[in-house]
Formats: C-alpha cells, sequence, structure tokens
C-alpha cells in the first residue's frame, strides 16, 4: 500500500478520478484499527473532525495546491487547532485555538490531518518506548522499537497510513524512525521550518522534522512549509542556494566523507554492521568516492547534548510539572530532565567555547566533501530491551546522531538495506546548515540506484515518478581558467583566496584558438572558439563558492568576460572567453595547446 501513497501517485489518482479524498481517508481508518498493537495514534481525527477539510477541498484546485488531498500526520507536540495537544503526557495537555504555522501552511496547501502521534514524552528518547499511550512498534515487526521520539509520525508513513508526516529533532528524532522504518527521514536546517505552535525539547535547538516515503516527498513537503516567521525568533531566511527549484537528481561524481572502522560502534548488532559495509560496497558502484574523517570532535560535540548544560532546555520545558506534579512525568524522562535545573550560566558558556572549537574542526574536515556519510543508527533493539536498559541503549542510538543540531548542520535519513531478518538499514547525510536541497538530490540518486521498496512493501516497488532533472552542488559554480588564473601562475590567488578548490585537469574540445594577447604584467591568453580549425586547450576547472564568484567575475578585465566553454567530454562548464577585438596585436598560440607551453617557451 505504501506506494500508492507517495503524492504523485495520489495526485494521479485523484486526476484521474479513481480515488477522491473521502475515500482514501476513510480506508485510512480502516486500514488503522489493523495496526493498534503499535501505538500509532494519540489522537485520530473523527469523520466529524475530519469534514472541514474535506469540504475545503472544493474550494481548492488541485493544480495549484500541490498537497491537495494528501494526508500526513502530526506529532502531538506539534499544534492542530481544535485537537489536545498532550507532549506525550495527558496532565499536560492543553487545547489550542490556531495551528501551528508549518501546519497551517501545509494545510493551506491542500494536505488533509489525519491524527497526532504517539512520541516519547516531551520529545525526550530516541526510542518510542517512553509514552504513557503505549510503547511505539516498528512498521516491520513489532517486538522492535519504532525509534523516536517521533515514533507514531514514521509508523504511520511505512505503514500507508499518511503520505508523509511531520515529526522534531532536537537529538536525531527525524532520522532514527526513519532508519528502522524505511524512509526518508529529513531534518531541516535549524530554523528553516518555524517553531511557532511547537511544545518545545530544547527551544534553541529544536527542528520540525519530514518523514516521506522519497526523496522527492520529503522536497515537496518541505517547500509548502518553510518561510520565515517573524514570531519565532529562531527563524531564518532560505538563501537562493537551498530553494526547492536547486533539488534534483545529484549527478557525477561525488566526495563523501566516512567514519574510519575504529570509530564505528554497532553495539553488537553484526546484521546492521553487514548492512552498512553493504551499503558503503554499493554506493561505490554508483559513483560515491569515499574519504574517511576523524569522527571524534563530532562524538565530542555529541556528548554535550546531556552530558552538558543544553538538558537545563528541557527542565524549562516542562519545569511547571517538575515544580507541582512531577510524578506524572514518565520516570525515565524526569530522571533526565529533573538535573536540568542544576547547571550554572558559567558550565553553559564554558560549554559553548568547547562547542565553538569543535565546530570549526567539524567544518574543517567537511572542507572539499560534497556531504558526510554515517550510519543512522548502529543497532535496532526490541522494545523489551528497552525497557530493561531505558538509558544506556537511547543513549547508544544517538552516536552518530546528536551533534548535529549543536553544531548547526543539515540531515538526511536514507533507507539502503534490508538485514537477513528483512529488517530496514538506512545511512544518514550530513551537511553544514542551508544544505537541505543539495543533501535530498544526493537522497534521490540513492533511491534510484538502489530501487528499494516504499515503507512497508512485500513486493518490489511500484513505478513512481522520481525527479531527474540534473543537478550540481547549489552552493559552488566550476569555473574553467586557461591563463593567468592557472595553479601556481600569478592570478591564481584570486582563486585560492576566495577559498576555490582545483577539481580537475583537462582539455577543451577540439574547436578553440589560443592567443597571448596583447599587455601585461600579468600577461594573459585568449579562448576563441572555431569550430573548423580550432585545436583542444590544456584548462583547469576550479570550484568556487557561488557567495564569492560575483566578485570573482567583476574583477575580470575586458576583453575577457566569462562564458560557456566545452570540454573534450562533450560537457560545457562556465569559463574564460575573449571577445574578438581584443585579438588585435595578439599572437596565436593554438599549437602549443596551451598556456603552460607557451610560457616555457618564453623561458
Amino acid at each position: 500500500m505504501s506506494n500508492s501513497m507517495t503524492i504523485a501517485r495520489l495526485r494521479a489518482a485523484y486526476r484521474a478520478g479513481e480515488l477522491t479524498p473521502a475515500q482514501l481517508m476513510a480506508q485510512i481508518r480502516e486500514r488503522s484499527t489493523q495496526y493498534s498493537d503499535r501505538n500509532i495514534w494519540i489522537h485520530q481525527l473523527t469523520e466529524t473532525e475530519l469534514q472541514p477539510y474535506l469540504d475545503a477541498l472544493a474550494e481548492k484546485s488541485l493544480d495549484s495546491h500541490p498537497l491537495w488531498g494528501v494526508p500526513f500526520a502530526i506529532k502531538d507536540n506539534i499544534d492542530l487547532a481544535g485537537i489536545p495537544t498532550t507532549a506525550g503526557c495527558p496532565e499536560f495537555a492543553y487545547t489550542p485555538t490556531e495551528n501551528a504555522q508549518v501546519v497551517q501552511q501545509l494545510i493551506d496547501a491542500g494536505a488533509i490531518p489525519v491524527g497526532k502521534t504517539n512520541l516519547d514524552q516531551f520529545a525526550t528518547g530516541l526510542n518510542g518506548t517512553r509514552s504513557p499511550f503505549g510503547p511505539g512498534r516498528n512498521a516491520f515487526d513489532p517486538q522492535y522499537i519504532s525509534g523516536g521520539s517521533s515514533a507514531g509520525s514514521a509508523v504511520s508513513v511505512a505503514l500507508g497510513l499518511a503520505s508523509f508526516s511531520l515529526g522534531t529533532d532536537t537529538a536525531g528524532s527525524g532520522r532514527v524512525p526513519a532508519c528502522f522504518n524505511n524512509l526518508v527521514g529529513l531534518k531541516p536546517t535549524r530554523g528553516l521550518l518555524s517553531s511557532t505552535g511547537l511544545v518545545p525539547a530544547c527551544r534553541s535547538l529544536d527542528c520540525i522534522s519530514i518523514f516521506a516515503l522519497t526523496a522527492d516527498d520529503a522536497n515537496t513537503a518541505l517547500a509548502c512549509a518553510e518561510g520565515f516567521d517573524e514570531r519565532d525568533g529562531y527563524s531564518r531566511a532560505n538563501p537562493y542556494s537551498n530553494q526547492s527549484r536547486q533539488y534534483g537528481y545529484r549527478d557525477g561524481r561525488l566526495s563523501v566523507g566516512i567514519i574510519p572502522d575504529d570509530q564505528l560502534k554497532f553495539f553488537g548488532d553484526q546484521a546492521y554492521e553487514s548492512a552498512y559495509r553493504g551499503t558503503l560496497k554499493k554506493l561505490s558502484g554508483l559513483g560515491f568516492e569515499f574519504v574517511e574523517i576523524d569522527y571524534e570532535p563530532f562524538n565530542e560535540a555529541a556528548l554535550l547534548l546531556y552530558e552538558g548544560p543544553w538538558v537545563s532546555e528541557r527542565y524549562i520545558a516542562c519545569q511547571p510539572l517538575i515544580d507541582d506534579n512531577p510524578e506524572v512525568i514518565h520516570p525515565v524522562v524526569r530522571a533526565i530532565i529533573e538535573p536540568g535545573g542544576k547547571p550554572r550560566a558559567t558550565d553553559l558558556f564554558k560549554a559553548q567555547y568547547r562547542l565553538e572549537a569543535l565546530r570549526l574542526k567539524c567544518l574543517k574536515q567537511m572542507e572539499g566533501l560534497d556531504c558526510l556519510l554515517t550510519p543512522t543508527a548502529g543497532r535496532l533493539f526490541t522494545v523489551d530491551e528497552l525497557h530493561e536498559e531505558p538509558i544506556l541503549y537511547n543513549s547508544q542510538l544517538g552516536y552518530y546522531t546528536n551533534f548535529m543540531n549543536l553544531l548547526d548542520m543539515t540531515s538526511v535519513a536514507v533507507p539502503t538495506a534490508f538485514t537477513d531478518a528483512d529488517l530496514p538499514f538506512g545511512i544518514t547525510l550530513v551537511g553544514n546548515h542551508f544544505s537541505d536541497r543539495a543533501l535530498l538530490s544526493i537522497a534521490n540518486r540513492i533511491q534510484q540506484g538502489l530501487k528499494l521498496p516504499l515503507g512497508v512493501e512485500n513486493e518490489a516497488p511500484c513505478e513512481t515518478v522520481m525527479n531527474n532533472q540534473p543537478v550540481d552542488n547549489p552552493e559552488r559554480i566550476d569555473v574553467l581558467v586557461c591563463g593567468a588564473h592557472l595553479e601556481g601562475l600569478p592570478l591564481n590567488w584570486q582563486l585560492t583566496e576566495r577559498g576555490a578548490r582545483l577539481k580537475q585537469k583537462t582539455t577543451t574540445a577540439p574547436v578553440y584558438r589560443m592567443y597571448a594577447l596583447a599587455g601585461g604584467p600579468p600577461h594573459r591568453p585568449g579562448l576563441v572558439l572555431d569550430e573548423q580549425q580550432g585545436g583542444a586547450i590544456e584548462v583547469e576547472i576550479w570550484s568556487v563558492s557561488t557567495a564569492e564568484f560575483g566578485s570573482f567575475v567583476a574583477g575580470i578585465p575586458a576583453p575577457l568576460g566569462i562564458g560557456k566553454v566545452r570540454l573534450s567530454d562533450g560537457s560545457s562548464v562556465s569559463g574564460f572567453i575573449c571577445e574578438p577585438y581584443g585579438l588585435e596585436g595578439a599572437e596565436e598560440i593554438t599549437a602549443l595547446g596551451g598556456w603552460r607551453a607557451h610560457l616555457a617557451g618564453q623561458q
């Protein structure tokens, strides 16, 4: 059933008249009764509560509303007007009169809320068992945990009860449940989605997250949900390089960071270790080139989340209950949160100083990489195991996730394998903030390359539309240089001081003539297209950040400029070209094959 719940397939069914939103919601209510043992819902909307959303679709066009008739689930620490928000604690419950900003935007785009989902109480946990509404159980095998804290949100999508869902992610709650339930889990850049209407866990770190069957669907939901919100002090405007139009199919060679073997941890789960190593082998065949990084600074940052003063934010979020009615809080949650009232301001500043130092170390290692790749989780536990050892095992679930928001990074969890017991495994792609579309585009490439079933499926995945628009890294631009900007030559500093990186030494297609221009120093060549009498010219391709590209181009003097230059492999790249008038007094050097050969002849 999961495949038919992708946004594209639902919209196609609506357009063809094969299905109506009312029929779909009735089917979801019926199917939900089959999965009562999974403890998915805290409140599933009744027919009466759903009717206003169905009625509103009559005033909305399918063509202009990208989520028309698409069902979605909402973690029960996010407000849905008229429905109690419990945060997994009945005594905390209140009934909001307004939707959370993100929920409102999704409804405006035509989406239909199915209900409020179960969670680790106050979003404190990565396993889904810390709830008075029952432990969240895995979509594939109820003996295993769903992952948390966004337990019900993930399971609802995996079982075909929603097309996508909203979770939250402070320590990994938008990624661990995705891994355990064969889903894409997007932890957006902090502040990209408004937190207005969200019960905070750690307000300075919280993200509303998205679970979906495909990278396509995650991008569509993100496009409808994102937007600056002046009511949210942590809201951030999205730059052009991270807009929805930058999403597609990430093509070409990819340089990807991985963790060395001696820093990997699978906590005794040989099936997950085998799935991870098999994943790397498959991705290597899909054009991924792996570079080992030192994971220690990432791990040290991760430890600060619960062993440092940030636990005080969780204390603030539920302080009234801790002060007046602590016994209603889940005992494990209370044991984690209560010490949060003790750290001093000096502890926070010391931790922040260390965190900034760690951030620099981590970002330095990611320079030149398209992303970092880690296992999403090292082990899949049973529910009974989490009940027996709730603190230690939960901590192990966060080994690869807890650093993310502290370091202001973005990540996407992607399904990549099944174990011999048919349990899902996945990896997480990591990038700096505002790399959401770049990471989703790589996730799209992985999904199309591995072709796993979507959600809970016993057969090969049905045909589903996946975005095949090729995209490059939206934060960088490839620039071809052929003269004084070549490595080691007089103007190369204009690239290196802008942080540009040498990607490739190659030649143009055999259709260019090169001239040594008059004037200087520095002496410069001019490259001119000539389909009949041209030759192949040695060139270099440099990668320049989009933020620096404009100032680089602005400094190029006439008669030179930037245009499209063809390479020997048939591709085109932005590079130096010369206006014809600049050839007056110039010496043709095409036969030498490049500027370096010309310089050698001048010595």
